[in-house]
Formats: C-alpha cells, structure tokens, sequence
C-alpha cells in the first residue's frame, strides 16, 4: 500500500511540473533590399488598415500575389485568361517584423528560393517606402499545372527563364 500512494504521489508531483516550452528555430530576422531581385511599388488602401490602424495580416497575403503575377504578366510569361499553363498556391507563410498603414507606399522585393521542374518558392519582402529592411517577409509555392486538368506540368521554358533571373543563393 506504501508502494502504490508512493507511486500516485510521485505522478502528481510530475503532473504538476510546469511544461518545458518546445525548442524551435531562431525567430526569422528582416532582409534588407539586397536581398530580393525585382521591386513593385504597391499603394495601401483605406480598407487595408484594420481596428488596430495598421494593414491586417491578409492582405500581406494579397500583396505577395499581386506583386509575383504582376512581374510575371508583364515579362510576357503569364496569360491569367487564356494561358495553359497556371500557377496553383500549395504553401503560404509570413512574419511581421515592423506595422505597415494607409497611407503609404509598400514596395514588394521579389526573389525565387527554389526552382524545381514544376514547382517555384517565392519569397517576398514587404517594404516601407524607402525603408532599408523589411516590415514583413513571406513566401509561397506555386506548383505549375495544366488549366483543364489541373495535374502538373513541367515549367514552361520562357516563364522558366523570367523565374531564373530571380533565383538567389545556390
């Protein structure tokens, strides 16, 4: 009897510990302008800004995909109507680093980390106008498929070549 309320006591003394937090990866740091290939200005809008008076966490998200398709259509290598070939969002991720609000100018930095045979990691800083590191800093995979079956295809060789000059690190 001894052994078994031991045994319970030493259980609730364990259950009782506080929990160790979870080790993770060091918190991402903000990139300065070097770091990305190609810039879009993007103007904030009234609606942009939430209670809280800064852009709300969305349309960051909107951003990034205003400022991919918007270099890739005017290189010539995107048909959003008509094309193909389209680009299919699988993975979406952002950290916040400094707030952005109306009015202001936002000039999105654009970098591809990784170029596979059907599938493209994009990375986008978000800038203050003028700023020299990011207020925000994301990314998001595309994976190329055909329009009428939606299975992937390998990417095209002109939109291959626009997406190359983009490409950083080895």
């Amino acid at each position: 009897m001894t052994t078994a309320a031991t045994a319970a006591t030493a259980t609730t003394s364990q259950a009782d510990q506080p929990a160790q937090p979870a080790q993770s990866a060091a918190r991402p740091a903000p990139q300065p302008r070097s770091a990305y290939r190609a810039f879009r200005p993007i103007s904030t809008r009234w609606a942009d800004n939430d209670v809280y008076g800064h852009v709300n966490n969305v349309v960051y998200y909107s951003w990034f995909d205003t400022a991919v398709n918007a270099h890739l259509i005017e290189h010539g290598v995107l048909d959003i109507h008509t094309g193909e070939t389209i680009g299919l969002v699988i993975e979406t991720q952002c950290n916040y680093f400094a707030p952005l609000a109306f009015p202001q100018t936002v000039e999105a930095g654009i970098r591809v980390a990784r170029l596979g045979g059907s599938s493209v990691r994009y990375e986008v800083g978000l800038f203050a106008q003028g700023e020299p590191l990011c207020a925000a800093a994301g990314h998001f995979v595309h994976v190329y498929v055909d329009r009428a079956t939606r299975r992937p295809v390998p990417v095209p060789e002109p939109l291959r070549a626009v997406l190359q000059a983009l490409v950083v690190g080895g």
